[in-house]
C-alpha cells in the first residue's frame, strides 16, 4: 500500500514540478508582485482583529512528558494548566489566553465543551478555580 502511495505522490509532484527559467529569460518569468494590487484593502476593526487572531494561532508545543501518539493526557494537562493560570491570576482571561489556546488546539472540541459545562455545574474532576 505504501509503495502505491509513494508512486502516486511522486507522479503528483512530477506533474506540479516547476520548470526552471534560464537567467537570460528572466524577463519572461511572471512576476509575483504583478498578481496583487499595490493598494492594501481597507478592513474593519473587527476583521483586522480576526486576521490578527488567525495569524497568531499556534498549536501546543511538543511536550516530552507525552511521547506517545495518544495525547489524551497531554490534553488533560493543558486544560488544567489553563485553569491553574486562571486561579493564579484571579480569573484574568487575557493573561491565560495562551494556555487556553494550547488546550483547545490539542483537545477535541467536545471534551473542552463538556469540561466547561462540568466546571459551571461544579462537577469538574480537575482543578477547581
Amino acid at each position: 500500500k505504501g509503495h502505491i502511495w509513494n508512486k502516486r505522490l511522486h507522479i503528483c509532484f512530477q506533474s506540479l514540478a516547476l520548470r526552471t527559467i534560464p537567467f537570460s529569460n528572466m524577463s519572461a518569468a511572471p512576476k509575483l508582485n504583478k498578481i496583487f494590487s499595490d493598494k492594501i484593502p481597507e478592513v474593519s476593526e473587527k476583521d483586522e482583529d480576526l486576521l490578527h487572531q488567525v495569524k497568531n494561532v499556534r498549536t501546543t508545543p511538543r511536550d516530552n512528558r507525552f511521547p506517545s501518539s495518544n495525547q489524551a493526557l497531554h490534553c488533560w494537562n493543558r486544560y488544567n494548566e489553563w485553569l491553574l493560570c486562571l486561579k493564579e491570576t484571579g480569573k484574568d482571561e487575557d493573561k491565560c489566553q495562551v494556555y487556553r489556546q494550547y488546550a483547545t488546539s490539542i483537545c477535541p472540541n467536545d471534551w473542552t465543551a463538556n469540561w466547561d459545562e462540568a466546571r459551571e455545574e461544579g462537577s469538574f474532576a480537575g482543578l477547581q478555580v
